[in-house]
């Protein structure tokens, strides 16, 4: 009986700690977007004293054009996760550049409307990474094929020459690269 409790309490415990691991967290930089799980004792060791320069390369979008980008997500998922782990939102520096089918969520929510029947459920998430200064470069390459005018863009949009361009030229500057 007295193995049987040992074995029902160890049992118990392992599937605490299981729980534990596989609680997802939203925040603390963007509340909506971005939840993730913890992990309470990473093995490789998070370095809280570095700069964490990441350039994201998005060019997918969801079949559905009613759902969030989820690699935009991503960005807010990059930010949540590090800013929980201790990093200071100084040394989180994310880039994100959109090309390809991607470059359609960054429509104004009117041309977007007009081109997939659905309200832009990307906007609310890029807004707040504006307000978190970070950068969000189209492809001009991308823009000019799609037929993405700056009156029909996200106002916050920058514009690059091309996606090529603009990843070579924040991975000169030490920025890591994320590609999806």
């Amino acid at each position: 009986m007295k193995l049987q409790r040992f074995v029902f309490g160890l049992f118990s415990l392992l599937i605490s700690i299981y729980a534990e691991a596989q609680k997802k967290v939203e925040g603390p930089l963007i509340h909506g977007y971005g939840e993730t799980f913890a992990v309470p004792q990473p093995d490789l060791a998070v370095d809280t004293e570095a700069d964490y320069k990441v350039v994201f390369d998005i060019a997918n979008a969801p079949e559905d054009p009613g759902k969030l980008n989820p690699y935009f997500n991503t960005v807010a998922r990059f930010l949540n996760m590090h800013a929980h782990a201790g990093i200071e939102k100084s040394k989180l520096q994310p880039v994100l550049v959109v090309h390809g089918s991607a470059a359609f969520g960054l429509l104004k929510n009117k041309f977007y409307k007009e081109q997939f029947g659905v309200d832009n459920p990307n906007l609310e998430l890029l807004n707040t990474l504006h307000k978190l200064k970070i950068p969000v470069i189209l492809c001009g390459q991308t823009a000019g094929a799609r037929e993405i005018s700056v009156e029909k863009r996200w106002g916050k949009t920058q514009l690059a020459l091309s996606a090529m361009t603009a990843l070579i030229q924040y991975q000169n500057m030490d920025y890591a690269l994320i590609s999806f």
